[in-house]
């Protein structure tokens, strides 16, 4: 068990985090989410529709509309359902799984290949409801009260959401993207960092047990997961913003369903920080998603922020 310091001290330590990782991952969030078609395009009546949205070619121009915009508070969106998570998070791994600081941070346990999926699966269920809640509060345009979760609820989630919370699981693509994505990271990354870079696993790795031509071949394949894992991010992000309704025709990706946000403020301005897709035609799964991003914005938008991707790639070398 913890003695009371070590809590303390680890309270201390995920503050700090947030506030630093809250912002950052509001402005990526909000990046890949921003709807920017290269051309013109037909609305639902079959009529020519120009897109006016905001167009952010990059991610520190997205942290610089979200200040101009939103000021600090806006970067912060998100805070309450991404501390929320964390806490519980690391409640469980902490209390249950009786797992061991190394290198400063907690991580999972040892426990091969197969054991390592199905705990990386079963965290990303567990976490996947207040992810899509945390993406969604980031997209959304209204000021969210940090302690009214009853409003922030009717805002972020639809009717149907709400009386059945399982559909959040069922968003077309989502969890597919999802676990594709703990599959290459756990099957293809994981085994191949044990295999090439077994000395990093000690408690106290030394330069000296290093093998600089091993450590090129890992962040060379890191590199090519890239390829793989960014695209599977941004379909990800796109798709958890994607609300369910029970008409399959009003799978809404607006951050607003009438009646459920009237009284809710938004932020003093008529600029919307992003343009969201309109939600009269969502994506329809993994794949649909994928070849819409392309055929609407280009190949590009699969791949914003990718360098992001790639770093965690090669930062996961010495975890």
């Amino acid at each position: 068990m913890f003695a009371f310091l070590d809590i303390i001290l680890l309270l201390i330590t995920l503050a700090i985090s947030l506030a630093i990782i809250v912002p950052l991952t509001g402005v990526l969030v909000r990046f890949r989410s921003n709807y920017n078609p290269k051309g013109l395009r037909l609305d639902p009546e079959g009529d020519v529709q120009a897109h006016t949205g905001p167009v952010v070619q990059s991610y520190f121009a997205m942290m610089q509309r979200v200040y101009r915009i939103e000021k600090w508070e806006g970067l912060y969106k998100g805070l309450m359902p991404t501390a929320f998570s964390t806490l519980v998070v690391t409640a469980f791994i902490v209390t249950f799984l009786d797992t061991k600081p190394r290198h400063g941070a907690y991580k999972a346990p040892e426990a091969g290949i197969l054991g390592t999926l199905v705990y990386s699966l079963a965290m990303m269920l567990i976490s996947l409801p207040t992810a899509v809640l945390t993406y969604r509060s980031i997209t959304t345009p209204h000021k969210l009260s940090y302690f009214n979760i009853s409003q922030s609820l009717r805002v972020l989630l639809t009717p149907t959401e709400r009386k059945k919370p399982w559909t959040i699981y069922l968003t077309p693509g989502l969890l597919a993207a999802e676990v594709l994505h703990v599959g290459l990271v756990v099957l293809a990354l994981g085994p191949l960092h044990r295999l090439l870079l077994p000395s990093l696993a000690k408690s106290k790795p030394s330069l000296s047990d290093i093998s600089p031509i091993r450590m090129a071949i890992y962040f060379a394949t890191v590199i090519m997961s890239t390829i793989f894992l960014a695209p599977l991010e941004v379909i990800a992000t796109r798709l958890a913003i994607q609300r369910n309704h029970e008409s399959p025709e009003y799978n809404s990706v607006s951050q607003e369903v009438d009646g459920d946000a009237e009284d809710v403020p938004i932020y003093g301005t008529d600029e919307d920080v992003i343009g969201l897709r309109n939600e009269a035609d969502p994506y329809l799964g993994l794949v649909d998603c994928g070849k819409r991003i392309i055929d609407e914005e280009g190949l590009p938008a699969l791949y914003r922020a990718w360098w992001i991707t790639l770093l965690g790639g090669l930062a996961s070398a010495f975890a």
